[in-house]
């Protein structure tokens, strides 16, 4: 059946989000492999993405490990350059859909604070028909109860919703729960799911 609804992962489906390229820029490969391997930044973000506050949540871990203190503040005095650019394609798709009246929804493991920090730089993320943000929700994808929440709130389930994101966890259990789903790895393959899905023409979806 043809979606009634798409639902956007953000972090890189619509903005690319790559720390590591980030410190290997800035401190270089070799020291940001130390840092990585020694304190759990990824981790330190998952907090903030159950809602930890941004800046307290980062700040803390800088003070625990006086040795990357700098650097661990980057992440957030430096944000916005971790998280982008904008994927320009993906952004078209975004609209066009719109354009049309097909609602478009976010699903984004994400902080309060850094989403409208973000917003300052990215404006569109103010655009979705309705957004579903881990940090307000104080759950994270791939929790089962997540989805749930988006199907309750929206009245979709199943094949009325497709779904894109870039992690193969995430997809599963959207895919398990009868969404449509397409495992993002570029916006040109994320283009085609949606002329195939009947939502966008070839040339809207360019």
């Amino acid at each position: 059946m043809q979606p009634e609804a798409v639902i956007f992962d953000i972090g890189n489906v619509l903005i690319e989000w790559q720390p590591e390229r980030f410190y290997d820029r800035v401190i270089g490969v070799e020291r940001r492999r130390a840092m990585f391997a020694e304190v759990d930044l990824h981790g330190m973000n998952e907090k903030v993405d159950l809602g930890g506050h941004f800046t307290k949540t980062i700040y803390e871990t800088a003070e625990a490990y006086p040795a990357w203190h700098d650097e661990i503040r980057m992440w957030h005095d430096r944000w916005i350059e971790l998280a982008s650019p904008a994927i320009d394609h993906s952004l078209r798709l975004m609209k066009a859909l719109q354009a049309r009246g097909v609602p478009v929804f976010s699903l984004t493991n994400f902080g309060v604070e850094s989403y409208d920090f973000a917003a300052t730089h990215y404006p569109f993320l103010r655009d979705f028909d309705r957004d579903f943000i881990s940090g307000h929700l104080k759950m994270t994808k791939p929790d089962p109860a997540l989805y749930a929440h988006v199907e309750t709130t929206s009245g979709l389930s199943g094949a009325q919703l497709i779904f894109a994101d870039d992690r193969a966890d995430n997809i599963a259990v959207a895919a398990g729960r009868g969404w449509q789903t397409h495992l993002f790895d570029g916006p040109q393959g994320w283009a085609d799911r949606l002329v195939a899905a009947g939502l966008l023409t070839k040339a809207q979806a360019a």
